[in-house]
């Protein structure tokens, strides 16, 4: 029997290797766009950065240095030049695969970064596994602008897993729903009508406000804003501002709010403020063609009856008076019970003079309905 040549006895030395088969081995070098291994061949294996990443543009030198050591698949044992090619990201994609499917099976929460958004909706990569999550499975509430999860780490989970057609699913709104759902039942367990609680504006609308309280929006109405009249609730609240609200009352899941607090009450001590036969000021806050409302302070407003205006005959109170306009007047009627004030000009100049049988007269045909009416407006 003839003895092998010494090259004879290094290839037979030197394992064979197949076409999708794993193989390892050390890093020797290192280019931005490619990396060598020693993988125990006849020949080296070549990574190019395409069979490394899916993430373009990606210099190699940066993430793997001489020395390491990495697993990677065979794609074709001869490139025509002698060298093995391989494929890292190929093998981390079956590996990933295989994770998803585990996920996807065990219901598992995972964290990924938004590598790219498109139409439809935002792509995230695991161990070099895109998953696709769709725009309305990216929120509990309507997105229009996905950019501004590009390059934001979510959480989501696999709700639908199917390799042989390439589709995998997250849903990142169905744990945005579960969380929500947890938090809601924590802080109704914790508040209770009457509580003074700290909230953020999440959104303000013609008619109120919407109040974060932590897992629940409670509804600050325009009417319950303040004691004095709000004319728009965006004029008073911006988004992400912090305020103090009280819980006025709670409905199933709906939480109504106050910022009318009993101790800012304009009405407190009101029957020794406003006690008839004080002198008070304040401005004509509107106009009705039976008289003008006085507000004496926010939230209180008294009626200035045309006929107690001026000595002197006043047709309509536009005729006499204007809206700001600061006035000085005697308070002649006070009801607290129906939070009503009267005042009267004249009376200060005439306080002991009765008030004319034709002025009476004026103030009894006054339209009981259209003062009520005057005073919801």
């Amino acid at each position: 029997m003839s003895e092998m040549s010494f090259e004879q006895m290094l290839e037979e030395s030197l394992k064979t290797i197949r076409n999708g088969e794993v193989v390892e081995g050390t890093v020797i070098d290192v280019k931005p766009d490619e990396i060598i291994l020693n993988i125990g061949y006849k020949s080296d294996g070549i990574i190019t950065r395409s069979e490394y990443t899916n993430e373009p543009n990606v210099d190699l030198t940066t993430v793997v240095n001489v020395g390491d050591t990495l697993e990677a698949k065979v794609v074709k044992v001869n490139d025509g030049e002698g060298q093995v090619v391989l494929s890292y990201k190929r093998l981390a994609a079956e590996k990933g695969s295989k994770r998803l499917e585990e996920a996807y099976e065990n219901k598992e929460v995972l964290t990924a970064k938004v590598s790219q958004v498109l139409a439809g909706g935002v792509t995230v990569v695991v161990d070099e596994t895109r998953v696709f999550i769709p725009a309305s499975l990216i929120s509990d509430v309507y997105e229009k602008d996905l950019a501004k999860f590009k390059d934001q780490e979510i959480e989501f989970v696999i709700t639908e897993f199917d390799p042989k057609k390439r589709r995998v699913i997250g849903n990142r709104k169905t744990l945005l729903v579960s969380q929500k759902a947890e938090a809601q039942k924590a802080l109704f367990d914790k508040i209770a009508v009457g509580d003074t609680v700290e909230g953020t504006v999440k959104n303000v609308t013609d008619f109120g406000a919407f109040i974060d309280l932590g897992g629940v929006d409670g509804l600050l109405h325009i009417s319950e804003m303040s004691w004095g009249r709000v004319e728009s609730p965006k004029k008073v609240f911006t988004v992400g501002q912090t305020v103090k609200v009280y819980i006025k009352s709670i409905s199933e899941t709906k939480v109504a709010l106050s910022m009318k607090f009993d101790d800012e009450n304009p009405w407190k001590d009101a029957e020794t403020k406003y006690a008839v036969g004080n002198v008070v000021t304040g401005k004509v806050a509107r106009m009705t063609d039976f008289g003008a409302f006085v507000e004496l302070a926010p939230g209180v407003d008294a009626l200035l009856h045309v006929s107690q205006i001026s000595k002197d005959h006043v047709e309509k109170p536009a005729d006499a008076l204007t809206v700001g306009q600061e006035v000085e007047a005697k308070i002649v009627d006070f009801n607290e019970e129906e939070k009503k004030i009267s005042l009267s000009i004249k009376a200060l100049f005439a306080p002991e003079e009765p008030v004319a049988e034709e002025d009476d007269a004026d103030v009894a045909d006054v339209n009981i309905e259209e003062v009520a009416s005057a005073i919801e407006e």
